[in-house]
């Protein structure tokens, strides 16, 4: 079965000079930023507050055939694949902001300013951008462990999701999820997994619910729709059939977004799944149709044709005709995460990928196409370089945690584990946090 066609392409728009070029780093190599950034994050934290813009999560109303308009030469317009002007703000400003996001982690991680295992996302930002900002604020989505721009996606504001992985209480976890388990009920973000595919049942819950409030209790209003993240490693657990399974046999609203990047960790994905039958290499979005959905398959590095997959997914789930297994193909622009000095991968491997960075193309498509000027995209790249400095100056100012949160929502009495001899709870004794950096 061929991949379902998808219109509206910018993968083959000629690479553009962005100011955030795709780099393939070493993670070894420790870059610093340019001396204005560093001047910037160095100054007081009692300046202007400068908040990022906040842009709600609305699904567009995809254009009807034979309607479609194109701009006039030099107005802005609507372009043939149903792209308005304010949803490319929104698109452009998502992707532009998981990126400078991501690349001021990498710098915070070097400066020591985070702890444990960083996963970052540069690279595939056509496929969070694509998918998520086409959903209502109470649609769900389940992530991985490379889960910071899935959340800054869904809307959790950039501070909160910094300030988490600075291990700080103003996070969106207080501090205590870190890099990969972000979590926001405000925002119906149900977290970030760092075993793969446990997020994938989680998100099948929430599907699941949806569908019984609708049917079961009658309540007309659950319409929502769960899209649940995850890699091509992943499509290789049990966990992914057994939600396949269950997802086709009750038709479920929920849809499988599957980021293949082609590598799991350092395992090249054709070494570790078989090909598909009939086919010389593995097809993962054909392993939907033996469970009753469509699979799609949508290059992920062109965010309108990931937008238009994953609309047609959201309608059908919605009109209560089931799930859908959508696979991304993408590519991450750093190692599996910045501990990986990422030696596996070919150079030529990395340039063929860093050639169809997904922002800069995207950027050109807007361009071209009349739908934003010049002077728009710079302006939002402006607000959001913004954005993530005030990130960074709100997560160092913020106050570290409490010791007292490490015995809030424990199901089990901790005087059960943690009782030192005299009695008392062991994170009472002095120098029972020492090495913990972020306990005060």
């Amino acid at each position: 079965m061929a991949p379902e066609s998808v219109r509206g392409s910018v993968a083959s728009c000629s690479a553009h000079p962005s100011p955030r070029p795709a780099q393939i780093v070493n993670p070894r190599v420790r870059p610093s930023l340019p001396e204005h950034r560093r001047q910037k994050i160095g100054r007081s934290h009692g300046r202007r507050d400068r908040r990022c813009v906040a842009v709600s999560a609305v699904a567009a109303k995809p254009a009807e055939k034979g309607k479609r308009k194109k701009g006039k030469k030099g107005e802005e317009g609507e372009a043939e694949e149903g792209i308005s002007p304010d949803v490319a703000r929104e698109l452009y400003y998502d992707m532009y902001l998981g990126r400078e996001f991501e690349e001021m982690c990498a710098q915070m991680y070097y400066r020591g300013k985070m702890f444990g295992f960083v996963h970052l996302y540069s690279g595939q930002e056509a496929v969070s951008s694509g998918a998520i900002r086409l959903l209502r604020p109470d649609d769900y989505v389940c992530s991985t462990y490379r889960d910071h721009v899935h959340a800054l996606s869904k809307g959790v504001p950039a501070r909160e999701v910094m300030a988490e992985l600075f291990g700080k209480q103003t996070g969106v976890c207080r501090g205590q999820g870190g890099s990969m388990h972000m979590f926001s009920r405000k925002h119906n973000f149900l977290g970030g997994f760092a075993f793969i595919g446990e997020g994938i049942p989680v998100g099948l819950g929430a599907a699941f619910q949806t569908k019984y409030r609708r049917e079961a209790l009658q309540d007309e209003s659950a319409d929502q729709v769960t899209l649940s993240f995850f890699g091509d490693g992943t499509c290789n657990n049990g966990q992914f059939y057994e939600c396949l399974n269950m997802a086709g046999l009750y038709k479920l609203p929920h849809i499988f977004v599957v980021e293949n990047n082609k590598w799991a960790i350092g395992m090249y994905h054709n070494r570790a799944t078989g090909p598909s039958f009939g086919d010389t290499v593995p097809n993962i979005y054909k392993k939907g149709e033996p469970f009753g959905m469509p699979g799609i398959h949508v290059d992920g590095m062109d965010i309108v044709k990931v937008r238009e997959a994953v609309s047609k997914a959201v309608a059908r789930a919605r009109a209560g005709d089931g799930p859908t297994l959508i696979e991304c193909e993408t590519y991450r622009f750093r190692g599996h995460s910045l501990a990986d000095p990422d030696e596996l991968r070919t150079q030529e491997e990395k340039e063929r990928y860093a050639k169809r960075d997904p922002i800069p193309a995207f950027r050109k498509y807007v361009l071209d196409n009349k739908i934003l000027t010049e002077a728009d995209l710079k302006d939002i790249e402006k607000q959001v370089v913004e954005c993530v400095e005030d990130s960074v100056q709100f997560a160092e100012a913020s106050p570290k945690p409490e010791k007292g949160q490490l015995l809030e929502n424990v199901f089990a009495d901790p005087r059960g584990f943690g009782t030192a001899p005299d009695g008392g709870y062991r994170y009472e004794q002095a120098g029972f946090t020492s090495g913990t950096a972020q306990v005060s």
